[in-house]
């Protein structure tokens, strides 16, 4: 009996922490997505989970291992566009819109994380998984074209910068574009580079 109710606690216990650490986390992503990685301090984040700055760092070592913590719980939460259906589509205009379309869908999902973190730690491993993702995300829509040498180079270019969150960024809100038109609008400009076009 001792052994069984031993055990219960512990059980308990690892449970209790798992919950700790979890509201700390949450704390943290929701921190993130309003003031920014950078302006946010661990004091704010003990007060957000409700528990001490002590325990935020018996969980976490640094701020690293909880930015760790963090990136993998909103990647896991808002997973990136699955790019893999793309290749199904042949036709290299459709494929790029599509692939921007879902692209643009994804960074209007994101947004008010995504402008955050790529302002305050864009250089970051943190965000290596994100650019990661938008370069394959663009190799893949490339790749419908039957293009070598520096004609594909110079299209690859522009696909990498049309699917972008900066892209999307600047033409829905500097420049007021719907989505719809700045699909329209990438689609176009990066069809210039696209010598079977002309």
């Amino acid at each position: 009996m001792i052994s069984m109710s031993r055990r219960y606690e512990l059980k308990r216990r690892a449970e209790r922490q798992e919950e700790t650490r979890r509201r700390i986390v949450e704390a943290a992503i929701t921190l993130h997505g309003s003031l920014g990685m950078a302006r946010t301090t661990v004091t704010q984040i003990a007060e957000l989970a409700g528990v001490g700055r002590q325990t935020v760092y018996r969980h976490f070592a640094d701020e690293h291992a909880l930015g760790r913590a963090c990136s993998g719980l909103y990647w896991e939460r808002n997973p990136f566009p699955d790019t893999e259906p793309w290749r199904a589509v042949a036709d290299p205009h459709e494929r790029l819109r599509l692939g921007l379309r879902e692209s643009y869908a994804y960074h209007r999902k994101t947004e008010a994380m995504i402008r955050l973190a790529l302002a305050d730690a864009g250089d970051s491993p943190l965000l290596q998984s994100y650019h990661d993702h938008w370069q394959g995300a663009a190799d893949v829509v490339t790749s419908a074209w039957p293009v070598r040498g520096r004609e594909r180079s110079l299209l690859r270019a522009a696909i990498g910068h049309a699917i972008v969150f900066p892209t999307w960024h600047s033409l829905v809100h500097d420049q007021g574009l719907t989505d719809r038109q700045a699909v329209e609008l990438m689609h176009r400009l990066t069809c210039e580079c696209d010598p079977s076009s002309s």
